[in-house]
């Protein structure tokens, strides 16, 4: 029988093929292998969600279909990792960073194995699919773990960077990535460094510290405050572990008010990182941590959701204009 999909069909299949990042990890990993690096890859059951379909048909002898069994597959990565290549596993961030924790802790970071671990559809971008399938604590529970790497790209050619320069990396990283429908920020040949974070613009009303999907709308709302008038700039700290301390103070030190924004839970994410510099340092700057407050997130389409906890541009606007008002 054949199936004829409406163009706004929720069928997932078919709206990941409208998702132009989709391809990037696949893309990248196969540029890798061409180039010789021991790269190998798995999943468990979503390679059409993440778009490793195209690196098992390019790869087969270096792709692992683990089945709907997460935590088989980080502790199988860390005993490849011990054979010599470089394992690359990927699953939807809510499963990888939660349900995979013990395993993430014990046999990759403890065993100081170099996983890639690709958390995707970080957030509420997984929208209908339920607040079982957000991930919106993931980025307090993994930089918590010691030696391993936290990493939130903003766009896609920003994560193909990321992977290349991983490839030279000796400790495991905890990749958190979007669902590949993430606008452009960065070129291809965009430079990135691991715990580098990257500055727009640095302003003396108010300093946006952002990180993943956020950055777009965070660079959108930025340019439209100044355009108001405002001295606001923006900070994309795609590495949250380690943390650019040195980006923060530079902005607490000409700043009157920070403002983190992060699509992720208030609480020990991006905006817990940045006050534990503040407090350690002695920066006497206010911040402001915008993102999901205590609670759990609500079901609906991303686009809907985005709006609801004022994450996208519009909203974060809002949020920094009454932070102006009052500075």
């Amino acid at each position: 029988m054949t199936h004829n999909l409406h163009p706004d069909s929720w069928q997932y299949r078919a709206l990941n093929q409208r998702a132009p990042s989709l391809a990037t990890l696949s893309d990248t990993l196969i540029e890798l292998a061409e180039a010789g690096h021991p790269v190998v890859a798995g999943t468990a059951d979503l390679q059409y969600s993440n778009g490793l379909v195209g690196f098992a048909q390019r790869f087969p002898e270096r792709f692992t279909q683990f089945g709907i069994s997460e935590q088989n597959m980080v502790s199988a990565a860390a005993g490849m990792a011990t054979t010599g290549v470089i394992p690359y596993v990927a699953t939807f961030a809510s499963f990888l960073a939660l349900l995979c924790c013990e395993q993430i802790r014990m046999d990759v970071a403890y065993g100081a194995q170099p996983v890639r671990l690709i958390g995707h559809h970080t957030g509420i971008s997984l929208g209908f699919y339920g607040t079982s399938h957000h991930a919106t604590e993931d980025i307090a529970i993994m930089r918590s773990i010691a030696d391993l790497t936290v990493v939130s790209p903003a766009d896609g050619p920003q994560f193909a960077a990321a992977l290349r320069a991983s490839v030279n990396y000796a400790q495991p990283i905890y990749f958190r990535i979007s669902r590949g429908h993430d606008p452009v920020v960065y070129a291809k040949d965009a430079p990135f460094e691991f715990g580098k974070a990257v500055i727009h613009d640095i302003g003396d009303d108010l300093t946006i510290i952002a990180t993943g999907m956020p950055v777009h709308p965070a660079l959108t709302a930025m340019r439209a405050l100044q355009a108001k008038g405002h001295s606001v700039g923006l900070i994309d700290m795609h590495t949250i572990k380690p943390l650019d301390r040195e980006a923060i103070m530079a902005a607490a030190r000409r700043s009157r008010v920070i403002l983190t924004v992060e699509e992720h839970t208030i609480l020990g994410g991006l905006g817990g990182a940045v006050a534990e510099v503040l407090a350690e340092e002695g920066g006497g700057t206010r911040l402001v941590r915008h993102g999901i407050k205590d609670e759990y997130s609500l079901i609906g389409p991303p686009t809907h959701l985005y709006r609801h906890y004022k994450l996208d541009a519009a909203g974060i606007e809002e949020v920094a204009l009454a932070l102006l008002d009052r500075a």
